[in-house]
């Protein structure tokens, strides 16, 4: 375990391996306490659940982060999972620029904004409308109105531990960062607006057939993270989207994937791809933006119709569309296209999360470890965990010591035990080597 320790303005970690300088971090965020709620503009990056103080990053590189102090580590964040082709590829990096030299934005319809729905839905045919905004946050909660005026019902039902985003009705057991900072609920939010949020177990579809049973007739939607990756990275059962596309359609509810981290990021065609699950709408970030923020809902021709100004549901945005965005974007999906990306993605991801499995059993320390696509989660817990009751049961004061011990190895890991880890194009074998020595040492007894 480290001791803090105090060294000149700085607050250090003191580690058997040595001293991990992070002065200029520490001073930025004294600094940065003043002028933001918690140091951070947003919640999990502050460090809370970990300990010590968030880094301060400089630069990104490929597969790497070097903070202000100069210090190098391979990169499992990756800006919370967007940045597929690892930081500053170069092919995205002059889409941003070409972009920017001719505007940074229009208010106006761009040629980029088709050209990235084109390569969306040709790998996504269930969108067969989309609109593009400008957050993951904003995707769902116009998808949940667009669900509710076609379906004329008011409640939904989502899941414990799903994470979709800070609009009020969403915010119930909410998983991710809510988890993190111990705040089951957020005050601030009328009782009145949650009222028709309908919470079930996730991977149990007896629970959601309860509740449509309870409240017949009355459900706009079920809204779920087709896999979960806000309360860490909890796979579907076997049959569990198929049961929630059967329910739903005998229920007259439509479905609704939150695939804003999973799009393109558990396959091509993300989660409803990886399942054969066909959702009637699907809401989409991250990785379609290639780093730039950004987000879309889309879905059936008929439910998407009614979204104005061709039907009556309002939604606008200033910056939906925006050239930079849609340009990153499209750049970055053309890279995911080329042969053995996928394939290449796959596999880092698989060996990272094998390498942690085989250190913890060394180690004799007991952990659960899956893996979709590019992306890998683990919880130090006895038994499998499938859902927020068995995700809270892992030890997060083993997780805690454990990222710090990662982090003074070179492994910047998401500072949550309710968080997934993404890989890149750019992590390769040396990366790897360097996870696993880590991850040795990092559970050594």
């Amino acid at each position: 375990m480290p001791r803090a320790v105090r060294g000149g303005r700085g607050l250090f970690y003191s580690w058997a391996a040595g001293l991990v300088n992070t002065e200029t971090s520490n001073r930025l965020f004294e600094k940065a306490l003043a002028l933001f709620p918690g140091g951070v503009n947003s919640p999990v990056r502050a460090f809370r659940a970990v300990g010590g103080h968030p880094l301060f990053i400089r630069r990104g590189e490929g597969a790497y982060v070097v903070d202000v102090d100069g210090n190098r580590y391979v990169d499992y964040v990756l800006s919370w999972g967007p940045l597929i082709l690892g930081h500053a590829h170069r092919a995205v990096l002059q889409s941003i620029v070409d972009a920017a030299m001719d505007g940074t934005s229009y208010g106006a319809p761009s040629p980029a904004e088709i050209e990235l729905a084109e390569r969306i839905i040709a790998h996504m045919p269930s969108l067969e409308r989309i609109r593009f905004v400008s957050s993951g946050t904003e995707a769902v909660m116009s998808a949940i109105r667009v669900a509710r005026a076609y379906t004329k019902r008011a409640k939904i039902i989502k899941f414990a531990g799903c994470y979709h985003g800070h609009a009020d009705p969403l915010l119930v057991q909410a998983g991710s960062g809510v988890a993190t900072l111990s705040l089951p609920d957020s005050p601030g939010v009328p009782p009145a607006t949650v009222s028709d949020t309908l919470v079930a177990r996730y991977n149990d579809a007896n629970h959601v057939a309860e509740l449509l049973a309870a409240h017949a007739g009355q459900v706009a939607a079920v809204l779920v993270e087709p896999v979960a990756g806000n309360m860490g990275l909890v796979l579907p059962g076997p049959s569990f989207l198929a049961d929630l596309r059967r329910l739903t359609a005998e229920h007259g509810a439509l479905l609704i994937f939150d695939e804003v981290m999973t799009g393109f990021r558990v396959a091509p065609g993300g989660a409803q791809a990886l399942y054969r699950v066909t959702p009637d709408l699907t809401t989409l970030g991250k990785v379609i933006g290639g780093g730039l923020p950004v987000g879309a809902f889309g879905g059936r021709r008929d439910v998407m119709q009614l979204v104005a100004p061709e039907g009556p549901v309002y939604q606008a945005g200033t910056l939906s569309g925006n050239p930079l965005a849609m340009r990153a974007g499209a750049a970055t999906l053309a890279q995911l296209d080329r042969a053995g990306v996928w394939t290449s993605l796959e596999e880092a991801a698989r060996e990272t999360a094998a390498a942690l499995e085989t250190a913890a059993r060394a180690a004799s320390v007991p952990v659960q470890v899956s893996h979709a696509g590019s992306m890998f989660g683990f919880f130090f817990a006895e038994s499998p965990v499938i859902d927020w009751e068995s995700a809270g049961r892992c030890n997060r004061e083993r997780f805690a010591a454990f990222f710090r011990a990662m982090l003074q190895h070179g492994i910047y890991l998401a500072p949550s035990a309710f968080e997934a880890g993404f890989v890149s194009t750019a992590h390769g074998p040396a990366e790897l080597e360097r996870f696993r020595d880590a991850a040795a040492q990092a559970l050594r007894p």
